[in-house]
Order: structure tokens, then C-alpha cells, then sequence
């Protein structure tokens, strides 16, 4: 253990925590089974599964396609390398979400980009009650948000697959939720990034291309006074506040993700005014 361990520092955070998750998935048994048997060695074949794994871990695949899942919102969810590997930054966006949703209210929610479905899943467990529609370009990650759907029973979330709010454009929402693509092309951070899907990473020259589309096109489908939440990259607040603002939101704000970095940002779709207006 603790050579694999070593083996591990140079690409991860938690070495001893990966190389403990992967002999667990070599051997087939959960992580707590090495505390209650430390004494256990295991066989050539689960040594041979393990160094396979670790072959993919050092070649800087993250452990969740490894694992074949990782946890999101204290769920289980599958993923693949078709979908992105959900991140604690998200669970903001879920949180904010959860705080516009009543808790017994029928609403229609949209979650535009779902790829493992991490978000609408998230929502249709805390509000059995809403209806959540989880829209997907890529057929291969609506799959395994369809899976992820299916094996937490959850019958009040739907999954379309399409490109934004193509396959909805007929339908009004309460609450429109998304985490798109926003780095740039060409950037840094994609070497880091290269088992994940291009196409839910990069979002044009300079990463603002799919929010330009959002902010455009989801105003027609908001119910007035509805709330639009995007998740981003933690410099491009002030680029997606603008953007907002060119397309007619208001109220628009940006909030902090656990690491105090600008993450979310909200808008609202104007309201008709209320009542009669007096003429003067």
C-alpha cells in the first residue's frame, strides 16, 4: 500500500487515500475492509488488477472513470469519460437552486448540460415534488444520466437529449439551472483536464461562447421573475455579468464557491408589473 502510495504523489492529492480505493476495487471490497483486515494480502490476479489501474491513475485518468462512479450531493452517481466528473463547486449551484425551490412547490425546472445528470439528480431527490427536465447534447453522457436517473428511482426526472434549449423551446420553467462549458480554448488548464470531454470543457476562444447562448436564448423559456444560475470559471464574473445584462437580466449576482472563488452567477428574467398602473 504504501508503495503504491508513493508510486501516486506525483498526480494526486491523496495518494494514500487512491491507492487504498484502488486495491478495493482490485480485490472488489469496500475501502473499510482494510481496517477490519490488515492483515490480508491479496492474490496475483487482484495485484495484476490493481497495477493495471494504476497504470491509468499515474497516466493521469481521474479515479472516478476508474472507480465508475463518485460521489455527488452524498449520492452515488456513475460516470464515464463521456461526462465530466462532478465537483464540489457544483454542490454550490445545487444549494443555491434548493434555496429558490419551495419545498412543496410543482415547479418546472431545466438543467441545460447534465452530462452524468449530478445536478438534476441532486434536485429531484431534495424536491420530489418539482419536475426536472435534464437536457443533454451528447448521447453517450445522456446515457449515463438516464443510468444514474434509473438507479435512484427518481420518476420526476426526465432526460432529453439535444443541443441547450432546442428540444424544450415550446416549454415555460421555473428555474433554469446549468453548469456549460467555460474554458478557453487553448487554455492551460486542458492538459490537466485531457480524459474529460472536450466538448463539456471548451466553449470557444474565450470560453464564453455557450453562456452567450444561454443568456440568449433562455429568457424565452423563464417564467417571468425566474432565476437563471450558471456555473463558471472563477475570472469570468465580471465578462458573464455583462453578458446578462446585454440580453435584458436583471437582479444579476455572482456567489462563492467553498473556496471563497466567484463561481455562480444568478439573473432574473424582468417580472410584468403588478396591478393596474394609474395613469397620470
Amino acid at each position: 500500500m504504501k508503495d503504491v502510495a508513493a508510486r501516486l504523489e506525483a498526480v494526486s492529492e491523496s495518494p494514500r487515500l487512491d491507492a487504498e480505493l484502488l486495491l478495493a476495487r482490485a480485490i472488489d471490497v469496500p475501502r473499510s475492509y482494510f481496517f477490519a483486515h490488515p492483515e490480508d494480502t491479496p492474490d496475483a490476479k487482484a495485484i495484476d488488477r490493481l497495477e493495471k489501474n494504476v497504470a491509468r491513475r499515474l497516466a493521469g485518468e481521474p479515479m472516478a472513470y476508474i472507480n465508475g462512479r463518485k460521489e455527488f450531493w452524498s449520492l452515488e452517481l456513475m460516470v464515464t469519460p463521456a461526462t465530466l466528473v462532478p465537483r464540489p463547486e457544483t454542490e454550490v449551484l445545487v444549494g443555491l437552486a434548493l434555496s429558490e425551490i419551495p419545498q412543496d412547490a410543482a415547479w418546472q425546472i431545466l438543467d441545460l448540460g447534465t452530462g452524468s445528470g449530478a445536478i438534476a439528480v441532486a434536485l429531484g431527490r431534495e424536491r420530489p415534488v418539482a419536475e426536472i427536465t435534464a437536457v443533454e447534447k451528447s448521447a453517450e453522457a445522456l446515457q449515463i444520466a438516464e443510468q444514474n436517473v434509473r438507479h435512484l428511482n427518481l420518476g420526476n426526472v426526465t432526460c432529453v437529449q439535444g443541443n441547450w434549449t432546442e428540444p424544450v423551446k415550446d416549454q415555460l420553467y421555473d428555474l433554469i439551472v446549468s453548469n456549460p462549458p467555460y474554458v478557453e480554448a487553448g487554455h492551460n488548464d486542458l492538459q490537466r483536464l485531457a480524459a474529460e470531454p472536450l466538448l463539456a470543457l471548451v466553449a470557444g476562444e474565450d470560453g464564453l461562447e455557450a453562456m452567450r447562448t444561454l443568456a440568449r436564448d433562455c429568457g424565452a423559456i423563464l417564467k417571468p421573475g425566474g432565476a437563471l444560475m450558471l456555473e463558471h470559471g472563477m475570472d469570468q464574473e465580471s465578462s458573464i455579468a455583462a453578458i446578462l445584462s446585454d440580453h435584458g437580466w436583471v437582479d444579476v449576482q455572482c456567489h462563492k464557491d467553498l473556496a471563497g472563488l466567484p463561481r455562480i452567477s444568478t439573473a432574473r428574467k424582468i417580472a410584468p408589473p403588478s396591478g393596474n398602473i394609474e395613469k397620470s
